[in-house]
């Protein structure tokens, strides 16, 4: 098994907001030239978004899907002294150290399911993947898909492992369906769930798991006062390894949700 890694990039330009919202995520520059969407330690949920992220996109990346580069990016204090927004500079503040971008993608069109039809095993794979992952956010809404050179590409996974908001009972929420699949964007392309299910969990050993969660840095897990790091690293890889082996219960729910809408 091919042990995943990430690069880590020094920020050196805020270049521009990417849309209103508490999150705020930004376009910025990095040392190596590339743009990236960066997200911020300081935003919205802190440190268990882009614990979300990680998480989820390199699983995605794991199964075969499409997501852009996922880079640890580096923010200077100095930021939060130059932003002439206010709100701007109080996340650049809040956000000096070590956060999260994936590499912008110039160019890509959001998914729109009204003109794109996806082929059915690419949309169970995703399916799967967000049932899996309890990802509320892939809906006719907001997508958090692009279409980049006719190929489609996963974003933005922040909303993913909503267990963590809590941590009480994660083990129960391990093994419940996933009714938000009612209103997943692709669901009534998902004609092969089963083949995804064998194909997705024969990828998804306990080994390549936790090699996945061994990439969240400590300095994210410690802001959780319920858990140690330790404990905490330990809790998403059992969740992850027991949401895999209990797949049947989410595919249950996907299948029954989809046979309510074609």
């Amino acid at each position: 098994m091919e042990i995943p890694s990430l690069r880590t990039v020094q920020v050196t330009r805020y270049v521009t907001p990417l849309r209103e919202g508490g999150s705020l995520p930004a376009i910025a520059e990095a040392d190596d030239g590339f743009l990236y969407a960066l997200k911020f330690r300081g935003a919205g949920q802190g440190s268990k978004a882009l614990i979300a992220e990680l998480i989820g996109g390199e699983i995605a990346r794991a199964l075969g899907l499409r997501i852009p580069e996922i880079v640890f990016a580096v923010l200077n204090e100095a930021f939060g002294r130059t932003e002439p927004d206010e709100e701007i500079q109080d996340l650049l503040r809040a956000s000096t150290g070590l956060n999260l971008a994936l590499h912008y993608l110039s160019g890509a069109m959001t998914f729109d399911p009204a003109v794109t039809v996806v082929d059915p095993q690419l949309a169970s794979r995703i399916v799967w993947l967000d049932c899996l992952l309890t990802n509320v956010d892939r809906t006719v809404k907001n997508t958090n898909m692009l279409m980049w050179h006719r190929e489609l590409w996963l974003i933005d996974h922040g909303a993913s492992l909503y267990f963590h908001h809590t941590w009480d009972g994660w083990e129960e929420q391990a093994l419940k369906p996933f009714v938000q699949v009612r209103d997943h964007v692709l669901l009534r392309w998902a004609s092969a769930l089963e083949d995804a299910d064998a194909a997705c969990k024969a990828v998804l050993t306990a080994e390549r798991i936790r090699a996945i969660v061994r990439l969240v840095p400590d300095e994210w897990l410690l802001a959780f006062p319920e858990v140690s790091v330790a404990e905490a690293r330990e809790v998403y890889a059992r969740f992850l390894e027991m949401r895999v082996a209990a797949s049947s219960v989410f595919i249950n729910e996907a299948e029954d949700a989809r046979s309510r809408i074609v």
